[in-house]
């Protein structure tokens, strides 16, 4: 946007400059040339002197020729004229500079002409701007939007002829992908449900088998040889599944999503900027009262880009489960650390739920039919711990406050 309008600024400045120096041009050439009319008047003059007879018809320039006749208003007249002295008599010469007026003509047309294009000019190249560039812009952000996970804010619908139906299709393109990811986390949350219910299947005959092994081994069999080698055999096949179900028993404990953080220094402006920056205009169309409150830039530790991600899934959870009357962020310091709390009106989370809110796949009993995975704030958690910070939640006075403890950099 800044280079186009970069560029709308050179274009008038070259029209501008295109006409100053045709203006120039005309003005050097008049003040460099002899009018024709002083070159017919000492014509005139000479003729004259001669005794020859002189009359203004002769003359392209000269509109009239007035022997003096002693009347005051002889010298009173509207028209451009020279007063000369011929063999003792004075006389009036009247003139109009054909080519002066030729000129100053052609000058008034250029510079018609030369405006006219100009606005015509700016007027394109705004309608450029508006139509094209600045709609473009503001969609330009979605593909790291989306590649953010950010997908369930809808798109601005324009009447656009140019991108109307793009943006349309932007917009589906953001729903399936949002389909898709709730699709992959149910899928996980079944999958994650599956082995855990079939590692408790496995431990349950666990214990049988082992127990019919020390039976067999303690000389059921009719062959002592016989019972040995085969409670030896059970009893090293239950040790196997055994370690099997420790190995799948850790694997589940484990996270089921992978979190890359590259921790740097950075601005809390920056991150701040940007989050404005997205959600100033959505939630003024959903009619919410979104406040930043003013504060003190600092440098803090940590990935932009993740505390970014985690001050959305924030702002998200407030927009679906607050009742659309005011998201506020906050900030305050306690230590080292730099306090962002995302605070929404609306909240009708019990507070004997708050513990869970940050474990995954929990959603709480005010999601009511909200589509979700209960994984937004796990995921905030899990970013927040990455990058040496943390993330708590609160109830009060009917607005539920989540707060993320950002590391400053000393």
């Amino acid at each position: 946007m800044k280079s186009f309008d970069r560029m709308i600024a050179a274009a008038v400045i070259i029209m501008l400059a295109l006409a100053a120096a045709f203006n120039l041009i005309m003005t050097r050439e008049n003040r460099a040339r002899q009018p024709l009319y002083k070159i017919e008047i000492n014509r005139i003059v000479q003729a004259a002197e001669h005794g020859e007879t002189v009359r203004a018809e002769d003359y392209d320039n000269i509109t009239g020729i007035y022997r003096y006749d002693g009347s005051s208003s002889f010298f009173d007249t509207d028209s451009e004229y020279a007063v000369r002295e011929i063999n003792g008599e004075l006389y009036r010469i009247e003139y109009s500079d054909s080519k002066e007026i030729r000129e100053q003509s052609l000058r008034r047309t250029v510079n018609i002409a030369i405006a006219a294009v100009s606005l015509l000019l700016l007027a394109f190249l705004l309608y450029i701007r508006q139509s094209i560039i600045k709609p473009f812009n503001e969609i330009s952000g979605l593909p790291e939007q989306l590649s953010k996970r950010n997908l369930t804010m809808p798109l601005k619908e324009r009447k656009s002829r140019y991108f109307g139906k793009f943006i349309w299709g932007l917009d589906m393109l953001r729903h399936e992908l949002e389909t898709s990811r709730s699709k992959e986390l149910e899928h996980a949350k079944k999958e994650k449900t599956f082995l855990l219910s079939l590692s408790h299947d496995i431990k349950t005959p666990l214990s049988a088998v082992k127990l019919y092994a020390k039976g067999i081994s303690s000389g059921l069999y009719t062959t002592k040889e016989k019972t040995a080698s085969a409670a030896e055999n059970i009893n090293s096949k239950a040790d196997e599944i055994e370690n099997i179900v420790s190995e799948l028993m850790g694997s589940l404990s484990s996270d089921f999503m992978n979190f890359e953080v590259n921790k740097s220094e950075f601005y809390l402006s920056r991150v701040m900027d940007r989050i404005e920056d997205y959600y100033r205009d959505k939630l003024t169309v959903s009619g919410t009262d979104f406040t930043i409150e003013k504060y003190r830039d600092c440098i803090l530790s940590g990935d932009p880009d993740r505390l970014e991600e985690v001050l959305q899934n924030i702002i998200e959870n407030a927009v679906k489960y607050g009742d659309g009357g005011s998201i506020s962020v906050s900030f305050s310091d306690e230590e080292d650390c730099r306090l962002i709390t995302v605070s929404n009106t609306g909240c009708t989370l019990p507070e004997q739920e708050l513990s869970n809110v940050f474990d995954s796949f929990w959603r709480g009993s005010n999601s009511g039919s909200q589509p979700g995975s209960g994984l937004g704030l796990y995921i905030c958690r899990r970013l927040m711990e990455l990058m040496g910070g943390d993330i708590y939640a609160e109830v009060s006075s009917g607005c539920m406050n989540v707060t993320a403890v950002c590391r400053k950099q000393v």
